[in-house]
């Protein structure tokens, strides 16, 4: 927990920014420590930013925001959270790695927001806690450190250590440092206004529901996709799906044409594909363990597969995210309401399917 100094002085919270920082994540912690000080009358906390240098941060948004100092001017704080966003995972700082550790050692309360929890790792700082980060960075999370207790939450606090997925939960992990510091009364009032309309659990999933995410109420297709989402590694024939919701390959094949204009083939791979990519950006596994982390057991045939799907090849898509590689253009993130993305323009292999069974290759 965060706690006030002795003496009565508002509490200092920092924010160290990682370059691409999330600037909605950064905001939405920011935001209720400010209201907290004006429904409570008085300056209960007090914050201050720092970057590598001193010098300001531009967030994936473009917006730049000024430094109070660098990371070494730091001296004593009650609390440093790590901002991150895109490109976290790539992002190398030994001197910020040792003042968190120094930090966390004199006593002071370490977290992180969005991808900031792959800093916190790197330093060596999530040992032993439970952590959280963005879903979209989960699996590669994961794969980067197996050690780790990763959990799939809007927030978690677990001793002087916390992590949030990002966006708007770090509101509600705010709202919840000021319920235990200041009393429901305060952080409630708070919620209100920010017309944040309650104050969600940590226990809570990040992600919406499936029925709100595709617009689909169809309860047998849900059942059929959330099986597939829970085996992208070890995919199942179509066949085998079928049953496992109770319905007839044929049935289900005209429940995925009438709700999603696809066959059941075609959207498992999409899944695939899109965990894959989310690998590629966000891990050093190479080309052949991210096909097999997907369901495929042959590097080349996950390549053709990719290339169709997506108009470009795994090894284009990590040069894409390396600066350092390749200045190409970056590539568009997925779109996942159908799980369609849109690959190259007029590519006359997009809708053949006899190369793209959901069985392992």
């Amino acid at each position: 927990m965060i706690n006030s100094p002795a003496g009565g002085e508002p509490t200092c919270i920092g924010f160290f920014l990682v370059p691409g920082f999330s600037m909605i994540a950064f905001s939405a912690a920011v935001e209720p420590l400010r209201l907290a000080n004006r429904v409570a009358g008085r300056k209960i906390y007090t914050w201050e930013c720092y970057s590598a240098d001193g010098e300001a941060v531009e967030a994936s948004n473009g917006f730049a925001t000024m430094a109070h100092g660098a990371i070494g001017d730091i001296r004593t704080v009650p609390a440093l959270i790590v901002c991150g966003g895109i490109g976290a995972e790539h992002y190398q700082n030994a001197a910020l790695y040792a003042k968190l550790r120094r930090l966390a050692s004199h006593g002071s309360v370490v977290g992180a927001v969005c991808t900031g929890a792959y800093i916190l790792a790197k330093a060596g700082l999530l040992d032993g806690d439970r952590c959280t980060i963005h879903w979209e960075n989960l699996d590669g999370f994961r794969e980067e450190f197996p050690d780790l207790d990763v959990v799939s939450e809007l927030y978690e606090i677990d001793s002087n250590r916390f992590t949030c997925s990002g966006g708007t939960a770090a509101i509600d992990m705010m709202l919840n440092f000021i319920a235990l510091h200041l009393g429901h009364d305060i952080a409630a009032t708070v919620a209100d206004q920010l017309i944040h309309h309650r104050i969600r659990s940590g226990f809570e999933g990040q992600r919406m529901e499936l029925r709100a995410r595709l617009n689909i109420t169809n309860a047998k297709l849900l059942e059929a996709i959330e099986e597939m989402e829970n085996t992208l590694e070890e995919p199942k024939s179509c066949a085998e799906l079928a049953r496992s919701v109770g319905l007839s390959p044929r049935q289900l094949e005209r429940l995925f044409s009438k709700y999603l204009n696809r066959s059941p083939t075609r959207y498992y791979l999409g899944l695939r594909l899109d965990r894959a990519r989310f690998l590629l950006l966000q891990t050093s596994l190479s080309i052949l363990n991210v096909a097999l982390a997907c369901g495929f057991v042959s590097a080349s045939h996950f390549s053709k597969c990719y290339r169709e799907y997506f108009g470009w090849t795994p090894s284009d898509e990590r040069r894409s995210s390396n600066p350092a590689l390749d200045d190409g253009a970056f590539a568009p993130l997925a779109i996942s309401g159908e799980h369609g993305q849109t690959p190259a323009l007029g590519d006359p292999k997009i809708g053949v399917e006899s190369e793209l069974e959901p069985t392992r290759h």
